[in-house]
């Protein structure tokens, strides 16, 4: 067996600078569409087929499932604090529980106002959705807590442009050098 020499040089090669894609696929992946639709449809006692994706009604969870009015009323509450802005806000820890307490709050009041269209049979029920919506709301407020995913996406940007800018003058360099 004959080993080929390669040769990769002295320099590493530069990354790509491209600091709003950066930014933009991170943005997207905070984006919370998709466990907001999961919750949706599990609280209407759904789950996905994962041979065709499609959401099914599973006949044992009917009993304990929601209405879908209900599970649409709650995930539209919740879709005010779980969004992009607001993971990319700046919030401090008081406001953030005050804020998810705030929204609870008023999930349990729909719930409890609203329970025979919401099919909302007892208090344990009432309960495991309060504590759905509860984390859901505070995880996301938590995103923003002392600007925790600004930061991090500014920190990004900045480490990106550092690394460019050197590339691009050590490049620099070595043209002047041998021109």
């Amino acid at each position: 067996m004959e080993e080929e020499e390669q040769n990769y040089g002295t320099q590493a090669p530069t990354m790509p600078y491209n600091p709003l894609g950066d930014r933009a696929s991170i943005i997207e992946k905070i984006n919370p569409d998709e466990i907001v639709e999961l919750i949706r449809r599990r609280l209407m006692g759904q789950q996905q087929d994962p041979s065709t994706g499609k959401w099914e009604y599973v006949e044992r969870f009917k009993d304990k499932s929601v209405s879908d009015i209900c599970a649409w009323d709650l995930t539209t509450l919740i879709l005010g604090i779980s969004n992009q802005n607001t993971s990319l806000s700046k919030l401090d820890d008081k406001t953030i529980r005050k804020r998810a307490y705030g929204v609870t709050d008023t999930a349990v009041k729909m719930m409890i106002s609203n329970w025979i269209e919401y099919k909302i049979t007892n208090r344990a029920q009432l309960s495991f959705v309060a504590e759905i919506v509860y984390s859901i709301t505070l995880i996301t407020l938590k995103m923003a807590d002392a600007e925790g995913i600004r930061k991090m996406i500014t920190g990004m940007y900045s480490e990106s442009r550092n690394i460019n800018e050197f590339a691009e003058q050590k490049k620099s360099f070595f043209r002047k050098k041998w021109n």
